[in-house]
């Protein structure tokens, strides 16, 4: 029984797709209730769709409550929703926007994961993955400050999960992916092209790496993942004009 954030698109949506396939029965969070029931048709009926906002602590609590009822448990969640915006350099940066990135980032993954402990707690399991970024290992021009400094926070907070919770059974995963050809490029001041698109890491890629750790024995916890696309493109001049 898993719960996805942000599963009408990207590697989100990748991620739902690829759990159902191994034999999940999957929750859908996202703020499109037309995006979620497009993956919802392709997954089945067993599916169960929650248009909500992840930075609402009350929406989170009636959500991990839903889940529970649906189906007596929750295993994996799956913190995926994220965002950057175009005006990202430090000097161009807004305090909304700071903000912002803050709240989807990391007050998001934190609201949830508070909300689906107890029910892991008293299962004595859980699995809870959250999809951070390289930025988060080394801050990036590319990324922005706010977008580094909220996955950074977003591995540590991952750490104080298995510190915290560990004993109950519980074990937490950061993954943090190099570029991925998803809809948040289109939010950089250059996108990139279709041919660098191509050599990036694809959502589906993300999706399995998610399986990977969702799968292990409850007795083994990966703690971090960093995971590169092989051919490495040279994105000097990107990350220059972003920073401006």
């Amino acid at each position: 029984m898993a719960i996805v954030t942000g599963a009408g698109s990207g590697i989100g949506r990748a991620t739902a797709y690829a759990l159902a396939a191994d034999g999940a029965s999957v929750a859908l969070v996202g703020r499109r209730a037309s995006l979620l029931a497009e993956v919802k048709a392709e997954i089945g009926s067993d599916a169960l769709t929650f248009p909500a906002d992840v930075t609402d602590g009350d929406q989170m609590g009636s959500l991990a409550s839903g889940v529970e009822e649906a189906w007596g448990r929750i295993d994996i969640l799956v913190n995926s929703a994220g965002v950057n915006v175009p005006a990202r350099a430090l000097e161009q940066v807004s305090g909304e926007n700071w903000r912002q990135m803050l709240d989807i980032n990391l007050a998001g993954p934190f609201l949830l994961t508070r909300a689906v402990l107890p029910a892991m707690r008293r299962q004595r399991s859980g699995t809870i993955v959250n999809v951070s970024s390289m930025a988060a290992v080394t801050a990036s021009l590319l990324s922005g400050p706010a977008y580094s400094a909220s996955k950074a926070a977003l591995n540590s907070f991952t750490e104080s999960i298995n510190l915290a919770e560990r004993h109950n059974g519980i074990r937490a995963c950061a993954i943090c992916p190099g570029e991925v050809s998803t809809q948040i490029l289109e939010q950089r001041p250059h996108p990139p092209s279709l041919a660098a698109r191509a050599t990036m890491l694809q959502p589906e890629d993300l999706a399995q790496t998610i399986l990977l750790v969702a799968n292990l024995p409850q007795r083994a916890t990966i703690e971090l993942v960093l995971i590169r696309p092989t051919m490495l493109r040279d994105v000097g001049d990107d990350a220059r004009e972003a920073g401006r």
